[in-house]
């Protein structure tokens, strides 16, 4: 499908003021603000093992061949696919003029990192929240290495929780918190899941 084609380009909004009837339309995905943070198009490797595995078990000789979207490779702080939605995050964070990104996830979340990463780049600070999903871990050791580590050497400042809570409540309670403090936080929920970071997986398939 050509990447200007309005059946490549054009996604459904919805204006929640208005009734159902008359809550969607067509805007074009290039008029949604992007920064560039990926090194794209990441690679489709073929898997010939698995391949020639899943075939033999089926008793196939021309199954289908399988391959691996290499997400891995997108580039921004050892790479990963939630940086697909931190372009659009990230450009939303800047046109509301925030100056400091407040997410959360777990101890030794990816999305943090690529979030702290960003956040880095074009300046601003980072505040994360990590749940303590993981029982039995010396808490020391998996507390400060791995992606938290990574997360300090953004600039990013962390609070920990205890596993269970509603961890996007408790991060725009910290997004209240540092509203009265004077800051104008811009609020990315765990993984970057919401309607603004699922227009990085529209654009990676246009």
């Amino acid at each position: 499908m050509p990447p200007n084609s309005p059946a490549a380009t054009s996604i459904m909004t919805t204006n929640e003021n208005t009734t159902a009837a008359t809550t969607t339309k067509t805007k074009p995905l290039q008029d949604f603000p992007r920064v560039s943070l990926c090194h794209q198009p990441t690679p489709l490797e073929t898997m010939p093992r698995l391949t020639s595995h899943l075939n033999n078990n089926n008793n196939s000789n021309n199954g289908p061949t399988y391959h691996i979207k290499r997400d891995d490779c997108t580039g921004l702080a050892t790479g990963g696919n939630k940086t697909r939605k931190l372009e659009f995050l990230l450009a939303d964070a800047l046109h509301h003029q925030a100056d400091i990104l407040v997410t959360q996830g777990a101890v030794q979340s990816n999305h943090v990192r690529q979030t702290a990463a960003a956040a880095c780049k074009f300046g601003l600070s980072c505040h994360a929240l990590l749940e303590r999903r993981v029982p039995d871990r010396r808490i020391e050791e998996y507390e400060s290495t791995g992606n938290v580590l990574l997360d300090s050497i953004f600039g990013c400042t962390v609070e920990f929780r205890p596993s269970g809570l509603d961890m996007n409540a408790e991060a725009l309670a910290v997004c209240d918190r540092l509203r009265g403090e004077g800051k104008n936080p811009y609020f990315i929920p765990g993984g970057g899941s919401n309607p603004i970071g699922a227009l990085g997986y529209v654009f990676g398939g246009v």
